[in-house]
């Protein structure tokens, strides 16, 4: 049951006053301070002789380390401390022998501090410190007649640092409803969205904090739309939680919803713990837990699925249709990102025209199956392997806010042909025919050749996008890691493309996309030969064939009456 909060209003004015009882009180602040500052940020600690300045910067710069025995000296002799953490560089500065700003240029307090986050003792000692657009005052007082260890706090937020102070405020708040005031928080690696995660860690058990604020929307894309709303993006975590109440409903390891602020787009959620489906070094997939995700697929897409969710008793939330515009805005991402990464020729608009024409007409047959669940992320990254749990609930979810209504194909290629890590071919067949022996087993009327022409188009249309999301992610976001994956994308685009109906299209691909640099596929792919055959290069992987007891053949529907193979 979720467990929602009011609605959290900022205060008018950045500033928040806190009461520290105790170390622990000091230690739990330094938490929520360390998972809210950033690089270039300022924090100006304020406080007479023995207030607590150094303490809590002491606190502040292990929860930054995560080290808790990290060796912190007094910088009062050396006027700066820099510390090189994994995650942030860290200057902890003391002025109070400064006499004025001019000392500071003397000291490189602008190279030492540019690009890291800065903790200054006595500040006051420096007017210009007072200029900095982000940065945050504390002021600290000890008490008159009250307990030595009690202190009282003020924090002042300016420029970037007012909102954070506020967020800061309304996460200490969701973490204390959901019973995890004392947990130790600790950083998540994220994924490429901009959503974060921390780790909660309990004395009982752990959760994970999702921290999703609502982001500005984009540009206007189309009939003026942003990117997001076209595609079908979640705007806030109200699909989050409908689809993991949905989800467990029906035993699959969606985690719990503990508490939620779902104005904020903050959730304290189930910890579903750190293994994945991928083993060794470098990683590969586990067969056996592909299999129990191929499972789960096949077992969720033969339910009867509502298109209308619920959030709370209050919220309802209904499930956007993966229609032909969200397919297509997907699918230029790769005209509009990738092909300006390999500096190729801009494709013209009659040819971004005839490239939109081409995938209408090769979607259409998937756009009219049975929709169901599309979780659209459905892939290494978001399964975890839950080993005390039984069948599919061995298999854990995440990362299914932006869940469309769509082609049943679309999760399965984004499983088999993972765009993190290589598949090899024999397991992709094998998960093909893994799923559709379950479905017909379901459902002996089960269209296995349309699932599997469907299966190549959506696969193919998912490898399309991903190759101008790297590119986005390399050239806007400043993220080039994502593009040592363009090589195997472009394999995989290479396998859909072969199916004979999407023969137009892949003509069009031949025509206008290079291959990224690596590629075992060049560019042109074969083209067939007279008998209709693919014919590949010399030297490149042959055309893959799913194995006969897969049940799926890779011929065009249309040119045969004979029926599928029995699985």
């Amino acid at each position: 049951m979720v467990e929602s909060r009011p609605t959290y209003a900022p205060p008018t004015n950045a500033h928040w006053d806190v009461v520290l009882p105790d170390e622990a009180a000091t230690g739990r602040l330094a938490m929520d301070l360390a998972a809210m500052l950033q690089p270039g940020d300022l924090v100006m600690l304020n406080g007479d002789l023995g207030a607590g300045k150094s303490t809590l910067a002491r606190a502040l710069l292990r929860e930054l380390a995560e080290d808790p025995e990290l060796e912190v000296p007094s910088p009062t002799f050396t006027l700066m401390q820099g510390y090189d953490l994994p995650r942030h560089r860290v200057v902890h500065a003391d002025f109070y022998r400064l006499g004025d700003s001019s000392e500071l240029e003397e000291i490189g307090w602008d190279e030492q501090t540019d690009g890291a986050i800065a903790l200054v003792e006595w500040p006051e000692r420096v007017d210009s410190l007072q200029l900095r657009p982000d940065r945050l005052d504390i002021r600290i007082t000890l008490v008159p007649d009250a307990p030595p260890t009690l202190r009282r706090v003020r924090l002042f937020g300016h420029g970037r640092l007012a909102s954070g102070l506020q967020r800061m405020k309304a996460i200490r708040s969701l973490i204390d409803l959901a019973g995890f005031g004392p947990a130790q928080r600790r950083h998540l690696q994220g994924d490429a969205s901009t959503r974060s995660y921390e780790r909660l860690l309990g004395a009982k058990h752990d959760a994970v904090l999702m921290n999703a604020p609502r982001h500005a929307d984009g540009p206007p894309v189309r009939d003026g739309k942003p990117y997001s709303a076209v595609a079908h993006l979640a705007e806030d975590v109200k699909p989050f939680v409908a689809m993991a109440r949905a989800l467990k409903a029906r035993g699959f390891s969606a985690p719990a919803i503990y508490a939620a602020d779902l104005d904020a787009g903050l959730l304290v959620i189930e910890d579903l713990g750190d293994e994945g489906v991928l083993g060794g070094t470098p990683p590969a997939p586990l067969p056996e837990r592909y299999e129990a995700a191929a499972d789960v697929l096949a077992a969720l897409h033969g339910l009867d699925l509502p298109v209308s969710l619920t959030v709370s008793p209050e919220i309802d939330y209904r499930l956007p249709t993966y229609d032909i515009e969200a397919l297509l805005v997907e699918a230029e991402l790769m005209l509009d990102w990738y092909i300006p990464h390999l500096k190729a020729a801009p494709v013209s608009e009659p040819g971004r025209a005839e490239f939109r024409r081409l995938w209408r007409q090769a979607l259409a047959p998937s756009l009219a199956q049975r929709p169901v669940w599309v979780l659209r992320d459905y892939h290494s990254p978001n399964l975890m392997w839950i080993e005390d749990r039984d069948g599919l609930a061995r298999v854990g979810l995440l990362d299914f806010q932006d869940a469309v209504m769509g082609p049943p194909a679309y999760d399965l290629a984004s499983l088999a042909q993972d765009a993190r890590v290589d598949v090899p071919e024999d397991l992709e067949f094998s998960l093909l025919g893994r799923y559709v022996k379950a479905r017909r087993h379901g459902d002996p009327g089960f269209d296995v050749r349309g699932f599997a022409a469907s299966y190549a188009v959506m696969g193919a249309q998912r490898a399309t996008k991903i190759l101008g999301i790297f590119a986005r992610l390399d050239r806007r976001d400043g993220k080039p890691g994502y593009l040592k994956h363009l090589p195997r994308i472009w394999t995989y685009l290479q396998r859909g493309l072969a199916f004979t109906d999407l023969t137009p299209l892949r003509e069009w691909y031949d025509a206008h996309v290079p291959a990224p640099e690596g590629s075992a596929w060049p560019r042109p792919v074969p083209e067939p030969s007279a008998a209709g055959a693919q014919t590949p290069h010399e030297g490149t992987p042959s055309e893959a064939k799913p194995p006969p007891e897969s049940g799926i053949s890779t011929a065009n529907p249309s040119e045969s009456s004979s029926p599928p193979a029995t699985s």
